[in-house]
């Protein structure tokens, strides 16, 4: 019997990718351990497995397009609902706080880009991707990747490593975080916490009549693809990854600005679907036997997320900032607005969920220019 060719086999493993984010929603809403995992995990873990198994032909050049493709995608559909205006409404508490933990992530990155110098000609592009992530999230991690043209393997690492490590922080967040720094750390206002939220506002679940508001922001965001390839093309003569990155976040923020679009419903839950189809296609380059002796990478990582936390808390008592706003402008900065809601839940503070989702939602929109500045100084000062 005749075996499919190579390019029949690359269209399967398309489809795969684009699938399986749905069947991985699907399990972890229904089998309580995957659901403890979350989806990204699960998609993550089936790339991987895909790539290890050897039980199917994994082609690199489509998971690194689909990759690259789901990445540029994500970013102005996430973007769209952002409400910029009301950034400096959320108050100068919770901003100030926010704005330690962007500059916690710089310092952090600095440090660790310098102490692993040594170990890769990629540290000063690790650390602009790391400021990107625990500023804005993972779309903001692999934009600048690809802007600085980052190697694959780095890029399965440290999103592998980001998945861990950022778990750990969560599962922190989740449980006993609140208690300790209550120790040191004043407790939030109580006329704040009695502030309500519509919580039914901040998801979407899909049906068949969001179908014409999903076709519109998925148009949407591959005209903003379009444009920002046209605009690298214009002034590059090639398809500059930083100019796409760039000009495609700003056209996101731009478009966030005309209430039609900032109202469509579902392109937050669309972005973050692409970033699962992400997850499964970057999981399927993860050929282990290519990352041996990388594991440098995995503590570049950690000593960034360890010291931007220790940083971020230490600044936030300093300057008089109370327990709960530290963890959840923690929160917004390093998992960005999807984590706001479990967090504030696990605080009994539901006054901070409708910031945070703000906070988070602007981490995205201003991720990949801190990154990719960093990146830049830290190249120019380490020669």
């Amino acid at each position: 019997m005749r075996q499919a060719g190579p390019s029949v086999m690359a269209a399967l493993q398309v489809v795969s990718c684009l699938l399986f984010p749905a069947v991985a929603r699907w399990l972890c809403a229904r089998v309580k351990p995957l659901g403890a995992l979350g989806p990204v995990v699960v998609c993550y873990a089936a790339g991987i497995l895909a790539a290890n198994l050897r039980l199917v032909p994994v082609d690199e050049k489509a998971a690194m397009t689909l990759n690259e493709a789901s990445v540029a995608l994500s970013i102005p559909l996430l973007l769209f609902s952002t409400e910029v205006k009301k950034w400096l409404s959320l108050g100068p508490t919770l901003l100030k706080a926010f704005g330690l933990a962007c500059l916690s992530a710089i310092a952090a990155a600095s440090i660790a880009g310098f102490v692993f110098k040594a170990s890769t000609d990629e540290w000063w592009k690790i650390s602009g991707m790391l400021v990107g992530v625990y500023i804005g999230g993972t779309p903001n991690l692999n934009a600048i990747g690809l802007a600085l043209e980052t190697r694959s393997e780095t890029f399965v690492l440290l999103n592998a490593a980001d998945v861990v490590l950022g778990g750990a922080w969560l599962f922190v967040l989740l449980t006993f975080a609140q208690r300790v720094l209550l120790r040191f750390m004043k407790a939030f206002p109580a006329a704040r916490a009695e502030a309500t939220v519509d919580e039914a506002k901040t998801t979407t679940v899909w049906t068949p009549k969001h179908l014409p508001s999903m076709v519109t922001g998925l148009a949407l965001a591959i005209a903003c693809v379009l444009v920002s390839a046209g605009a690298a093309m214009g002034t590059t003569g090639k398809l500059d990854g930083t100019v796409v990155m760039l000009v495609l976040t700003t056209l996101g923020i731009a478009l966030s600005l005309v209430e039609r679009v900032r109202r469509l419903p579902t392109t937050f839950e669309l972005g973050e679907y692409l970033l699962l189809v992400f997850c499964v296609a970057v999981g399927s380059l993860a050929d282990v036997s290519k990352l041996s002796g990388a594991s440098s990478l995995f503590f570049f990582v950690f000593l960034v997320l360890a010291l931007a936390v220790v940083f971020h808390v230490v600044l936030c008592w300093l300057f008089g900032i109370d327990a709960d706003s530290t963890l959840v402008s923690s929160t917004a900065a390093v998992f960005g607005p999807a984590f706001i809601p479990p967090v504030t839940a696990a605080l009994k503070n539901k006054a901070l969920l409708g910031p945070g989702l703000t906070l988070g939602l602007a981490g995205f929109a201003i991720g990949t220019y801190v990154g990719l500045f960093t990146a830049w100084a830290l190249r120019s000062l380490g020669g």
